[in-house]
């Protein structure tokens, strides 16, 4: 048969080709499929099937051995996901003459809500790496890095960004005067975020001390650094917060670039924001993606009963 002369990882290949024409789905997103469907396949073919003969019991049985593994619901519910997507694909495309995943539910996930930071946190981060920046008797190096590290995450307070997408911002962000960002985010969708003025001022006090060393120049990146892409990487920026976290007294394992995006959406819902500008800022297709913050409105009209209700006291 045709069919089964189709490997599981050519038939991987032609669904994220497909997630890269028809969805415009980012690389880090088409890895991560990859890494779940690899692993999926790989499982499959211990027990000498392949996702054209899969049924709903062999995909049962790979959500059993993920729990055997000790991956968490919410892993798994990832997993399952990415599963679904890739049988419909076959199923559409005429690969497969069912899809076996369409009657499969999902584990059983309690609410979990985002890690987050309060505001003095926030402002402690700030406060430490901006420390000595201004310093001109230590080494330039140090002062372009404490720069960096306080740049950076001031436009993650300020604007909510994707670690991906501020590790990669053009240098054109910083010189254009503006007060917006024009963000790409996922699937190339366009999105403008507002810049804070400290922000600003934090992008120019970087520049500076960058415009002094000719180890950088000519590059393209707001935030260039000696990395295949050429500019910081995410896992370089995640580590440098870690420390920082740990110089304002922040248990580093609390702390990480998503956090501090999470912290960005918390802060604005806290102080009033409405949810539908918080999604636009976040870069969120869907509203959905959004009502993991909804604890947040829940609290804030508690109290705006609590404070308001003219009965509430009696």
């Amino acid at each position: 048969m045709a069919r089964a002369a189709i490997s599981a990882t050519r038939l991987i290949d032609m669904f994220l080709d497909m997630l890269a024409a028809e969805r415009g789905a980012a690389e880090n997103t088409r890895l991560a499929y990859r890494r779940d469907l690899a692993d999926y396949a790989a499982f499959l073919a211990a027990g000498r099937t392949g996702p054209l003969e899969a049924d709903t019991n062999a995909i049962r049985g790979y959500l059993n051995d993920l729990e055997k593994r000790g991956f968490s619901p919410s892993s798994s519910a990832r997993r399952l996901s990415s599963i679904r997507q890739f049988h419909k694909f076959l199923y559409v495309e005429g690969r497969s003459d069912n899809d076996p995943a369409l009657v499969i539910e999902g584990p059983k996930q309690g609410r979990r809500l985002p890690k987050t930071l309060s505001i003095n946190d926030v402002g402690r981060l700030l406060a430490v790496s901006i420390e000595g920046v201004d310093d001109a008797a230590r080494p330039l190096p140090e002062r372009i890095r404490a720069a960096r590290m306080a740049c950076l995450l001031e436009i993650l307070y300020a604007t909510g960004l994707r670690v991906s997408e501020l590790v990669a911002l053009p240098l054109r962000a910083a010189t254009s005067g503006e007060q917006m960002l024009t963000i790409k985010g996922k699937g190339g969708r366009e999105r403008l975020v507002p810049l804070s003025r400290p922000a600003i001022d934090a992008i120019r006090r970087f520049r500076d001390l960058v415009k002094q060393s000719a180890s950088v120049g000519g590059s393209p990146w707001l935030f260039p650094a000696d990395s295949e892409s050429g500019h910081l990487t995410r896992q370089a920026f995640a580590r440098d917060l870690k420390l920082v976290a740990s110089l304002a007294g922040i248990d580093g394992r609390r702390v990480s670039p998503h956090v501090l995006r999470h912290a960005f959406a918390s802060h604005l819902l806290q102080n009033g924001a409405d949810l539908r500008v918080v999604q636009e800022l976040l870069g969120h297709a869907d509203v959905s993606t959004t009502q993991i913050y909804t604890h947040v409105l829940d609290e804030r009209m508690r109290a705006m009963v609590r404070d308001l209700h003219p009965l509430a006291d009696e």
